[in-house]
């Protein structure tokens, strides 16, 4: 016989199973501002990511409205650099017309600890598993959500935009919205196409 609880548990087992599958990397957002309760929720979701020693090495800055712009010019000053001709300042302009494309960004990083118990990759490792919570939160609540990396996430020029310190590392930065039409449909390759199993009966 089926229990209450068995039943309660295999239903939320499915759910979180089919958020993991459902959710997609979309870009394309409408200009409408989720409220900070809700980013407020995706960000108390990243704190419960497994971090080894309970180190906690996630900071996060939240940018919207006129922060965006200030985010924008601060990427392009580092990939592009001051603009001196007509060329490069509409490279510029592209640049930092990035920071425009949704109405919230969570910019993420990790500060490692320094103990003697800490080691750098698993501060590191900590800090995407706290994106994907964001990500995976983001999908649930009906949020379209892309994390972007690229060369302005690794210039100094944009670490000290967020006042980070020089040892810690921006993993990127999350960008929110409402979604503009359906997601996008994907496949993955089969876990057992990259999967070895050892000590297990056939």
């Amino acid at each position: 016989m089926v229990t209450t609880t068995e039943i309660e548990v295999t239903t939320a087992a499915d759910a979180v199973m089919e958020t993991i599958r459902s959710r997609r990397s979309i870009g394309r957002v409408g200009p409408e501002r989720p409220s900070r309760e809700l980013i407020e929720t995706l960000l108390e979701a990243a704190t419960w990511a497994p971090n080894h020693h309970l180190t906690e090495p996630w900071r996060f800055v939240v940018l919207a409205g006129e922060a965006r712009a200030a985010f924008g010019q601060a990427m392009a000053e580092a990939v592009i650099g001051r603009p001196e001709n007509a060329e490069r300042t509409e490279a510029f302009d592209r640049a930092a017309a990035k920071a425009l494309r949704a109405p919230v960004i969570i910019a993420v990083a990790i500060d490692p600890e320094s103990g003697p118990k800490s080691v750098e990759i698993e501060e590191i490792a900590a800090g995407a598993a706290a994106v994907q919570n964001i990500l995976l939160a983001a999908h649930a609540h009906g949020l379209a959500s892309i994390w972007r990396t690229g060369a302005a996430s690794l210039h100094a020029h944009v670490k000290a935009f967020f006042d980070l310190p020089p040892s810690a590392h921006l993993l990127g930065f999350v960008y929110l919205g409402y979604p503009l039409g359906p997601s996008p449909i994907r496949e993955r390759t089969p876990h057992a196409s990259v999967t070895r199993w050892h000590g297990w009966d056939e």
